[in-house]
């Protein structure tokens, strides 16, 4: 148990898991306030963006030099810790929205927290801890501004907020998952 809080500590995870429920609380907060709810797509992607880029912090150690020389397997433990910050991120949110009793689509929170999941884990990759957050951040940024049509490039563009049953933007999430969480774990989060 003690190397797990070490590990837990080292990467963070505390402060994340509060930064985690505190923003969902405070999204939550702040749509009653304008008479809005978490069923929103655009609210409850925020809530989860929100999230990954909370726990995109603990993406990589204090030292990376260090984790890259220890005697232990990393690829299953970064695997682990990917699949465990991308079902807390969307747990945390399910939760909030049947708290306040809000309808929960399942679909929808599985498919966008896949789909950051593999966002967050491409950005520690390729820019390193520091900047894990940009590529759900910037994804965000043009899904609110692509086109609702219902051709491809705009499904894809605008995969966050579609609904639970449009192919293109379920596909999109997918590659995204599968290829982040395979960058990730096998090279580990960019120097």
């Amino acid at each position: 148990m003690r190397a797990l809080t070490l590990y837990a500590r080292s990467r963070q995870a505390p402060a994340s898991l509060a930064a985690v429920l505190i923003g969902a609380v405070a999204v939550a907060a702040l749509a009653r306030l304008g008479g809005g709810a978490l069923d929103d797509p655009r609210l409850a992607t925020l809530v989860l963006v929100m999230g990954m880029t909370a726990v995109s912090v603990g993406l990589g150690g204090q030292d990376l030099a260090l984790d890259r020389t220890a005697a232990i397997g990393w690829m299953p433990r970064r695997a682990a810790h990917l699949l465990l910050c991308g079902a807390f991120v969307g747990g945390v949110l399910l939760a909030a929205q049947s708290l306040s009793g809000q309808p929960v689509s399942f679909s929808f929170v599985a498919r966008n927290s896949a789909g950051l999941l593999g966002l967050v884990a491409v950005g520690a990759a390729w820019g390193g801890v520091a900047y894990a957050w940009l590529p759900p951040f910037a994804w965000l940024s043009v899904s609110l501004v692509a086109p609702s049509s219902t051709d491809t490039a705009s499904q894809v563009l605008g995969w966050m907020l579609r609904e639970p049953g449009a192919q293109a933007a379920t596909w999109t999430a997918v590659v995204l998952a599968v290829v982040g969480t395979t960058v990730y774990v096998v090279g580990g989060p960019r120097r």
